[in-house]
């Protein structure tokens, strides 16, 4: 069976794609994904990544395929000046790279000394933001965009115009201040910007509509914040209704919440959706793995997608349920194969919640054949150990209590 629900990769939900649903889906034929995370993604409080370890998760992102690479700041450090140049330069590195620049003429020259494909010239558009945080006034951020943004166009950037805090200003101000720097000065292409995590899903349609309707005929892309958990959910609502381009990174990290997990996005998708980005899926495990390595952040095992222990199975139900079908239709327990995003396969462990399934698969493995009340006592033994250790045995616990058992 092959259907857009159901492959030999994943098994999910048919009404995904029931007429009724799909009508109400405008995804554009060429999204883009547009890593922020060695930019946004690093202004998480105390998170650095030096110069390798920068350029090591820039190759990994574009050898799975990830479009475009916010590179970094010029203006923040020499360092990740060179990052940013050094990664320009490269034939090898397929994404196009970016930079990020404030809207000053002179940030965007130095964006445009690192050869960059593009620059996102950010911009504050709540009121509240350029006259209390910027001291500016509102005359002052409008002369600013104007000047950056035909700046970049000289340079040759394909120039992402990014609104700071758009989502909590005035729509009419919003729309304004973008219609008059499309009309003035110059964007290829404009982003919706949630800078405090604050739209609502069933909100995000309606302003990509608004935004499009406004500023016709220029791509939208997607920044949303993950601070009530929404990220993703907005950004597939927001690529659902025509955006263009998602804003992610990579595990969510980033300033206070972190920025929308590109895992989340585009693995929702491919197998929720249908709609495949070509990316080298099997990759995404991988690349949270070296991302926690340097980061030293910490991931709960059972996290969604990237999560260590996700696959584990601990209940002796599911342990049943897991091994009989196993070979002829592994996908009953799991909505995905964990090869799909490049986890190890799935195992049982156990806990207190194991059954005589669970032991079955231990017991097998070591070729050991027990009577039924051999195992019956195997299993309170293996919950008792469970309750002394407050977590999960591990192969000496199992060897240990059957050995006992066995007498």
């Amino acid at each position: 069976m092959s259907e857009k629900w159901r492959n030999e990769n994943w098994f999910t939900s048919s009404w995904n794609f029931a007429e009724e649903v799909r009508s109400g889906l405008h995804f554009s034929d060429h999204i883009k994904i547009h890593d922020v995370t060695l930019r946004d993604g690093e202004q998480q409080a105390g998170l650095i990544f030096d110069y390798k370890q920068k350029i090591a998760l820039a190759e990994k992102l574009s050898e799975m395929g990830i479009h475009r690479i916010e590179a970094g700041m010029p203006a923040v450090s020499a360092q990740d000046r060179q990052v940013i140049v050094d990664l320009a330069k490269r034939s090898d590195i397929k994404s196009e790279i970016f930079a990020f620049a404030r809207c000053m003429v002179d940030d965007v020259k130095r964006a445009a000394d690192c050869g960059v494909k593009g620059v996102v010239i950010e911009i504050p558009c709540n009121e509240e933001m350029i006259t209390k945080a910027y001291g500016w006034t509102m005359e002052r951020a409008l002369e600013l965009s104007i000047q950056a943004s035909l700046a970049a166009k000289e340079a040759g950037l394909y120039t992402v115009f990014f609104p700071i805090d758009m989502t909590r200003a005035s729509m009419k101000w919003s729309l304004d201040l973008l219609e008059h720097v499309a009309d003035n000065g110059h964007m290829d292409s404009l982003a919706i910007v949630d800078t405090m995590g604050v739209l609502a899903p069933h909100t995000v349609p309606y302003l990509v509509r608004a935004v499009k309707a406004r500023i016709p005929g220029k791509p939208v892309e997607l920044h949303f914040h993950d601070d009530y958990g929404l990220g993703a959910a907005n950004t597939i609502m927001g690529l659902a209704a025509g955006a263009d381009v998602a804003h992610t990174t990579i595990g969510a990290v980033g300033e206070r919440a972190g920025n929308a997990p590109y895992e989340d996005v585009v693995l929702s998708l491919l197998t929720l959706y249908g709609v495949d980005l070509g990316l080298d899926y099997s990759q995404i495990y991988p690349l949270s793995k070296m991302l926690r390595e340097f980061s030293g952040l910490q991931f709960r095992g059972n996290r969604g997608i990237t999560g260590d222990t996700v696959f584990d199975i601990e209940s002796g139900i599911v342990a049943d349920w897991y091994m009989k079908p196993h070979d002829s239709d592994p996908l009953i327990t799991n909505s995905y194969l964990p090869a799909l995003t490049g986890h190890p396969d799935a195992k049982i462990v156990l806990g207190k919640h194991s059954g005589i399934s669970s032991v079955d698969c231990y017991l097998a493995a070591r070729k050991l054949d027990l009577t039924k009340e051999q195992k019956r006592l195997l299993v309170d033994a293996v919950k008792e150990r469970a309750y002394e250790k407050h977590g999960l045995l591990n192969d000496a616990d199992f060897d240990e209590l059957t050995a006992k058992i066995c007498g």
